[in-house]
């Protein structure tokens, strides 16, 4: 994780707002409702990767005991199985792997530990309250499976790293490990994972080396927002005032900014947005007021417009590299993509390559058939594993209901090749043959959505992540 964040003097520097008691700055009063519009929209921005994370972190952990996914902090959550037919927690779910999730309070450094993984593919991803960029997540990628213990330290940290631990600094107090373990599906490959998962540890490095029980944090009966609204609504309900205080309050303490933010955080400060201070919309001009009225929804709609600018078109397949990676300046796509896909992982991880259409560019639905073509020798080319994922469209992408109960087709269905060598994979709403299930991707009778999923990506030779492979276009069937 990135470690240019430092503690909140770098604000003073940059905007010559030091010192307690501060006011609304006199260009506030100079400002017009045009340029105060565009400062907050662009400080709406800003924060909103800060936002929604913060949000995910309080209703994922502001909990009495572990439950699937949410734990208390400094505790995994772990599912157990792949989500069923009629799962609707969280949109475009995965039946490859199972997931393990923990937040993690870095007031004092912590111990995230893990058994030997062996040759199963795993990633633990890393996040921060600003969704920093994070290359060298724990992963069958970076590490080589063996039972390991990386150390997690907050901003400012100067303490002494123990042997034998890998350390990743934080730039804020609060982070996300989002774990991934690889899964068959079978009862006895659950039974497996499920052990694995028991073994994932988190511990306070003054506790390291001796017994220790986690101690459950009291839960905060009144967070200031829903428990249960998706983040995006929670954010939506905080008006323009209530998402500029609360950003405010993480940039004084939990989350500072960091150096190179130097420029955006001196034009917010014309406003009064001002890191450790609240904001006070009451104090601006009234015809600045009405200009940011509607400002939560202007924003959004400018974050969500912008998600065409994260992928390129390849036969049909919407393909989005370097989601998890974001220049210094480059708000808008870190916001884009916590709005749609918090986090996302690295391209170096997983690609997750999608499409709405057949070859001519009309829209994918049940009352057709359709061939997906891989030729010789040009199956998906990675490191971990591929599969490709049915979603049916209902207000969100879900699994369709089949009777074969498969959401996914994969190499682990041990799919037959043609007699050139090729594979033929069949999204259809009907059975194709009983000699070709094992290729067969269930299909609702309405429109869907296949997502493919590439983890740990080849990238050398033909690759996803230079172009030179390219995911075979869906054909319709005459």
């Amino acid at each position: 994780m990135t470690t240019s964040r430092r503690t909140f003097i770098h604000l003073a520097l940059a905007t010559g707002t030091a010192g307690a008691g501060i006011s609304l700055p006199a260009s506030a009063k100079a400002l017009s409702p045009a340029e105060a519009q565009k400062i907050a929209e662009d400080a709406y921005i800003y924060g909103y990767s800060l936002i929604t994370t913060e949000v995910t972190r309080v209703q994922g952990s502001n909990v009495p005991k572990q439950d699937s996914m949410k734990a208390p902090t400094g505790q995994f959550g772990n599912v157990e199985r792949y989500p069923p037919a009629d799962f609707r927690l969280v949109s475009a779910p995965n039946a490859d792997t199972l997931y393990s999730v923990a937040w993690l309070d870095l007031s004092e450094p912590q111990v995230f530990s893990h058994p030997a993984m062996g040759d199963r593919f795993y990633l633990f991803e890393v996040v921060d309250l600003w969704m920093s960029d994070s290359t060298a997540s724990p992963s069958k990628r970076t590490a080589d499976g063996k039972a390991a213990n990386y150390l997690f330290t907050g901003p400012g940290w100067k303490g002494k790293v123990p042997a034998g631990m890998n350390h990743f600094p934080s730039a804020t107090r609060y982070m996300v490990i989002l774990g991934r373990t690889y899964a068959n599906g079978t009862d006895a490959d659950y039974k497996t994972v499920n052990a694995l998962q028991a073994q994932y540890k988190i511990t306070p490095l003054s506790a390291w080396g001796k017994p220790y029980t986690p101690v459950t944090p009291a839960v905060n009966p009144n967070p200031g927002f829903s428990m249960t609204d998706s983040p995006q609504k929670v954010i939506l309900d905080m008006g323009t005032e209530g998402y500029f205080s609360l950003m405010a309050k993480l940039m004084g303490g939990d989350a500072p900014p960091a150096k190179a933010d130097g420029p955006i955080l001196a034009r917010m400060a014309k406003l009064g947005i001002v890191p450790g201070k609240p904001f006070e919309m009451s104090k601006l001009d009234p015809a600045v007021q009405a200009a940011l009225k509607d400002l939560p929804q202007t924003a959004l709609k400018k974050i969500e417009g912008n998600a065409k600018s994260l992928g390129s078109v390849v036969n049909g397949w919407v393909v989005s590299k370097g989601l998890g990676s974001y220049g210094p300046h480059d708000y808008l796509k870190r916001a884009t993509v916590a709005a749609l896909g918090w986090p996302a992982n690295q391209e170096k991880d997983a690609v997750y390559p999608y499409t709405e259409v057949d070859s001519k560019g009309e829209k994918l639905t049940g009352t057709n058939k359709y061939t997906v073509t891989f030729p010789k020798g040009q199956m998906p080319p990675v490191n971990g594993f591929w599969s490709i994922t049915m979603y049916e469209i209902d207000k969100g992408w879900w699994f369709v209901p089949n009777a074969l109960n498969k959401f996914t087709v994969s190499p682990r269905n041990d799919l037959k090749q043609n007699a050139d060598g090729s594979t033929t994979l069949y999204f259809q709403n009907d059975s194709p043959g009983v000699d070709k299930e094992a290729n067969w991707l269930p299909a609702p009778k309405g429109e869907f959505i296949p997502m493919m999923r590439m983890y740990w990506p080849k990238d050398n030779g033909p690759s996803i992540i230079n172009g030179m492979w390219k995911p075979p276009a869906v054909v319709k069937v005459a």
